[in-house]
């Protein structure tokens, strides 16, 4: 893979990371199309090019910490603090940070475990452009509805584990590629009455878990194949900067249109590439 088709791909992912669009649908594309026209990369398919797409989703979990830094580097000093005073002898009922936390993570366990099933069916869906389009039709619809939904009145401190775990079933939805991960994860949020400004929060905090779990499981599973990596570390580097400067740019403009009710503008983009992918589907 050149340098050249890394970045590219890299810019992809870190527009479409946070645009509600599915970032996966538009590198799967991508890749198809730079097949076709004779580039030389690993099957979209592969167990290899998935790894390369995880790295990237790494580089847009460097885009959420740095512009959510506040928030998190608040979270942690009172994560720190409950710590620090759950070591006395007294009750051990944990602070606000800790719930959320624990919240986190039932949301990624149950996204890790729900995963694993589609996983199995992602090789298939990676290698089927018209089951993409179909995800993308219903894509633009939850981003349609995500803009007329009432606004709910749950803040982040009465988030329930019920609600956690839906929201990490449709992380484990999102999967497939062409469903957005926070266009179905923040939808989902909603539909639970959650606050627009704690449904992206959720949404976007509970990436940096997911994926960071999800590349590595990856590379265990290429590192156990035997088979030769052909994608280089210079590339691997560079798709992973890339998508880190362009995700936070990206997000702070998603953030910008979720609080203003704007996810709509995407639905008419998100249908019309679904139809593109329909008509060319047999050439890709």
């Amino acid at each position: 893979m050149a340098i050249l088709v890394a970045a590219g791909l890299a810019v992809i992912q870190g527009v479409f990371m946070f645009v509600p669009v599915s970032s996966t649908s538009h590198l799967a594309l991508a890749q198809h199309l730079l097949d076709s026209w004779g580039v030389e990369l690993p099957a979209p398919e592969s167990a290899e090019m998935i790894l390369f797409d995880l790295v990237l989703h790494l580089g847009t979990v460097a885009s959420i910490v740095y512009v959510m830094r506040q928030r998190l580097r608040g979270g942690s000093i009172r994560l720190a603090s409950e710590l620090r005073s759950a070591r006395g002898d007294g009750p051990r009922t944990g602070g606000p940070a800790m719930r959320f936390l624990g919240l986190i993570a039932v949301a990624t366990v149950v996204t890790g475990i729900l995963g694993l099933a589609v996983r199995e069916l992602a090789p298939s869906v990676f290698a089927n452009p018209a089951v993409i389009a179909l995800m993308l039709v219903i894509t633009g619809g939850l981003l349609w509805w995500t803009d007329v939904a009432r606004t709910g009145t749950i803040n982040t401190a009465q988030i329930g584990l019920a609600m956690a775990a839906a929201i990490g079933v449709a992380q484990a939805i999102a999967l497939v590629p062409g469903l957005s991960r926070s266009g179905l994860t923040i939808a989902a949020a909603l539909a639970l009455g959650l606050r627009r400004g704690t449904a992206a929060e959720f949404s976007f905090v509970l990436a940096i878990p997911t994926i960071i779990a999800a590349t590595g499981v990856q590379w265990l599973l290429v590192a156990g194949d035997g088979e030769p990596i052909t994608i280089g570390i210079p590339e691997f580097a560079i798709g992973f900067a890339v998508a880190a400067v362009v995700g936070a740019f990206a997000l702070r403009m998603v953030l910008t249109l979720l609080h203003a009710a704007r996810f709509r503008v995407f639905t008419p983009y998100v249908w019309g590439l679904a139809l593109i992918v329909l008509v060319v589907s047999p050439e890709l």
